[in-house]
């Protein structure tokens, strides 16, 4: 244990009784020191690491089971079978299947891939290693490839040290190592690392005392390598996406697990508002649930908190900041605006309409998905793109002019109004993204956005009664909650109709 201590000291002992003597030591001493230079150069410098092992003794519970994991049922599905590959050796030896070296999960982030390839390695029983890739490049030259070697060298290590037949090893972010070779022509130390990672998985067999997979994790598959992706190193690519209405419930019923909930609470109807959420945002409304409980003494988690929870993780913390009297009537009008619109669009749309000011904006609508929609029609657009600009037009309307409020909605408009131009759905046909010229294209946005603010402009003149009752609500008590906006819409819907009949 003190071996290195104990031969240093004899050193010094002697390189004193050296001088002592009267010798020149000042030779010996720039030799030693040069000797230690180069130890640390080439040992230290070097990028000796050791990685993060899960599964070692003591650290069992950080392993977890795929039942543990909501929301993706398909991407556990094929990656259990992919790890039959693993588990049933003489198998797939009987059938002459070649075992798979390499599984790639792709999605965005926060969606459950490092959660899978643990639970991957408690399928399988095998020693589970992580390692993130930037961890692996560095300025020095080689400091990549030695790495690289040493995570497959520690596989080995701790599933042998632990009894184990097999490894997962799992690099998130390996888009980093892996991305393609030749763009950083000032510096090969990216794809000498990728060449070395490259030669470890042809390297791997099933005839290995510990077979390995290699488990990557990527947002960013567009800028692989190919020679990373080709069959034979990651055979099989299993998309982890964003859950559906389905998934987003199982995730709350896990993250709630240890959880008081009140009798008020719809998981249910947390799923249906979080449409577009990861994992890792339900795990964080959840959290900031309790946290609002415990900052109000109460014994429950509530419906309420679920809801202004969801509303922070959108959209930050309340903020100190307080417009004036005519700038909050303004975004109460120009919110109203967005929200009328959402609820002609699509009823039942509308979560809540708020002025309080939160992270970057001074108020929002916050709305909710009925049902999970993944193809979008050139209707559904123009219905977005006519939400988007109905508080600019609100305040046009009943202020008499605009404000630069409505900068980021024209943006959001415009973006909408390109999905119908490339998607073949303007008047223009099918198009080029690359080759439509920019004047062509800024004339088909403008006359998209100018056709859709004439439909606006007539169903907010329709409403003048309901947006005056709404705005006045928002002013008193900052926030109205879905249901209370649309009894609002029908009510003075009701009186509209009894005038007319009159």
């Amino acid at each position: 244990m003190y071996r290195i201590e104990v031969v240093l000291g004899v050193v010094v002992a002697i390189l004193i009784f050296l001088a002592i003597q009267g010798l020149d030591i000042l030779p010996v001493l720039l030799f030693g020191s040069l000797l230690g230079a180069i130890y640390y150069m080439n040992v230290k410098r070097a990028g000796r690491k050791s990685f993060a092992a899960v599964g070692q003794t003591g650290a069992e519970e950080q392993l977890i089971h795929f039942d543990d994991i909501g929301g993706q049922d398909v991407a556990k599905g094929e990656l259990r079978e992919a790890l039959e590959f693993i588990k049933n050796v003489e198998s797939i030896r009987s059938l002459g299947i070649r075992p798979l070296k390499g599984i790639l999960l792709n999605g965005p982030p926060g969606t459950g891939k490092t959660l899978l390839a643990k639970a991957a390695a408690q399928f399988t029983g095998s020693a589970f290693l992580a390692a993130s890739g930037s961890e692996f490049v560095e300025m020095y030259v080689g400091v990549g490839a030695q790495r690289v070697r040493q995570l497959f060298k520690q596989a080995r290590n701790i599933a042998k040290k632990h009894g184990k037949s097999s490894a997962v090893v799992f690099i998130d972010e390996i888009e980093v190592l892996g991305g393609k070779r030749g763009q950083n022509a000032g510096h090969l130390e990216y794809d000498q690392t990728l060449n070395e990672l490259l030669v470890q998985m042809d390297g791997l067999s099933a005839d290995d005392d510990v077979r390995i997979l290699v488990i990557g994790a990527t947002n960013r598959m567009d800028i692989l390598d190919q020679a990373l992706l080709r069959p034979g190193r990651f055979d099989r690519r299993v998309k982890v996406d964003l859950p559906d209405k389905k998934g987003r419930q199982r995730i709350l019923e896990l993250h709630t697990r240890n959880k008081p909930l009140a009798e008020d609470v719809s998981l249910e109807d947390v799923a249906s508002d979080t449409f577009g959420f990861s994992g890792a945002h339900l795990e964080s409304v959840t959290n900031e649930a309790a946290i609002l409980a415990f900052r109000e003494s109460s014994s429950t988690i509530t419906a309420e908190h679920l809801k202004n929870a969801v509303e922070k993780v959108i959209m930050g913390e309340k903020l100190d900041r307080i417009p004036g009297p005519e700038e909050t009537k303004r975004i109460a009008i120009h919110e109203t605006g967005h929200a009328i619109l959402s609820e002609w669009t699509q009823p039942g749309s509308v979560a809540s309409v708020n002025i309080a000011p939160r992270g970057n904006a001074l108020g929002y609508v916050r709305q909710t998905q009925q049902t999970d929609i993944y193809i979008y029609t050139v209707e559904y657009i123009q219905k977005k793109i006519s939400v988007a600009i109905a508080g600019a037009i609100a305040e046009e309307i009943f202020l008499g002019n605009r404000s630069t409020g409505a900068a980021n909605d024209f943006k959001q408009a415009a973006e909408l109004s390109k999905q119908i131009i490339f998607g073949g759905m303007s008047e223009l046909g099918i198009v080029s993204p690359e080759d439509i010229p920019q004047e062509l294209l800024h004339n088909t946005i403008s006359d998209i956005l100018q056709n859709i603010a004439k439909q606006v402009k007539d169903i907010l003149a329709e409403q003048q009664s309901a947006m005056d009752i709404t705005v006045q609500t928002l002013l008193n008590q900052e926030v109205i909650s879905g249901n209370e906006f649309r009894t609002i819409l029908a009510d003075q819907s009701n009186q509209s109709e009894l005038a007319e009949s009159v």
